[in-house]
């Protein structure tokens, strides 16, 4: 164990919110076979870390004392044995191993297979707004059979909560992959989802939007769906014959329909959605940002001395893109 220290924030029990979050001095962890320690820069927060605090995945999930946060940039400092594609002084963006987190703190080791580099032209806080968020909504959208090099079909599809962490980059990544998109939102972000590139915008508030009907009266060849609280009876009505709901958020309810539809043969299908995002991924989606073909919107960034203020405003579910706790300038 490395006897060098740092300073971490994190909670020791189930639930608390902000207040659980306490600032700590712990050892810096030391890189195993396979991952790399980074000095952090920045990392952002999802909706996730708080409902794993919140102890959606109990018991499992987190061990305590738990030090969260998964989505971060920094530059590697030392790399363990078996990684030769990184050195010391690589700017780099990582997803960390989800069962684990460790991003809320000065130093952290990462998976090095879920690690890219980070170019000169993407900033720390650009980065860190990227794995989790973007890694999903990219690979969402490869279920449904986008593509991205220009030789995919024309497809409908329609994305839910597009003003959030995965929404905004599911309306941008669909609009590359040529479709053609209807986004839901609140009425103060109608704007902004526009000029991500929506094609149409519902007020999910107005009984137009609660209907999900696409204004130009378009059947849905794919719904992202990401947010919770919608009826299979209100997507399955909107769907084309081969119509797909990839469920970002699934439940019980989400698993037992998607059984059903199989059962039955159904051709449209409820997909309750899991990924595996590695470098390849990342390193795609850092070179949008390097492009400028993926503007990630950053809802406000915290300094590291007020990460509890950053826990707070995604508890509270209101977010307009990513939440970003600077850690070191």
């Amino acid at each position: 164990m490395s006897t060098k220290t740092m300073q971490a924030f994190c909670y020791d029990r189930y639930g608390g919110g902000a207040a659980a979050l306490k600032k700590v001095e712990i050892p810096v962890p030391v890189p195993k076979k396979g991952e790399i320690l980074a000095k952090v820069e920045a990392v952002s927060v999802n909706p996730v870390d708080c409902r794993i605090q919140n102890g959606i995945m109990r018991p499992f999930l987190p061990k305590f004392p738990c030090v969260p946060l998964s989505d971060v940039a920094g530059e590697v400092v030392s790399v363990g044995a078996g990684v030769d594609n990184f050195k010391p002084g690589d700017k780099i963006v990582s997803l960390l191993t989800f069962t684990t987190g460790g991003g809320l703190a000065e130093y952290t080791v990462a998976p090095a297979s879920q690690t890219a580099k980070r170019l000169p032209e993407v900033s720390a806080i650009e980065a860190a707004s990227l794995p989790m968020a973007a890694g999903i909504a990219f690979k969402a959208l490869e279920e449904v059979g986008s593509k991205f090099d220009g030789t995919g079909k024309p497809l409908n599809v329609l994305i839910t909560a597009a003003s959030g962490g995965v929404g905004q980059f599911a309306v941008q990544l669909a609009k590359h992959a040529g479709l053609h998109v209807t986004a839901t939102c609140g009425a103060r972000n109608i704007d902004l989802v526009k000029s991500l590139g929506a094609d149409e915008v519902l007020d999910y508030k107005t009984p137009e939007g609660e209907s999900l009907k696409s204004p130009s009266g378009k059947k849905y060849d794919a719904v992202v769906h990401c947010t919770a609280g919608i009826a299979w009876s209100v997507f399955e009505k909107n769907l084309s014959k081969k119509g797909k709901v990839i469920d970002l958020t699934p439940g019980i309810s989400s698993f037992i329909t998607s059984a059903v539809k199989k059962i039955t043969f159904s051709k449209k299908q409820l997909v309750p959605f899991f990924s595996k995002i590695g470098s390849k991924d990342l390193e795609f989606l850092v070179g949008l940002v390097k492009d400028g073909k993926l503007k990630p919107v950053i809802d406000s960034i915290h300094p590291f001395n007020k990460a509890p203020e950053a826990w707070t405003k995604s508890m509270e579910g209101h977010a307009t893109g990513k939440i970003i706790i600077e850690v070191a300038k």
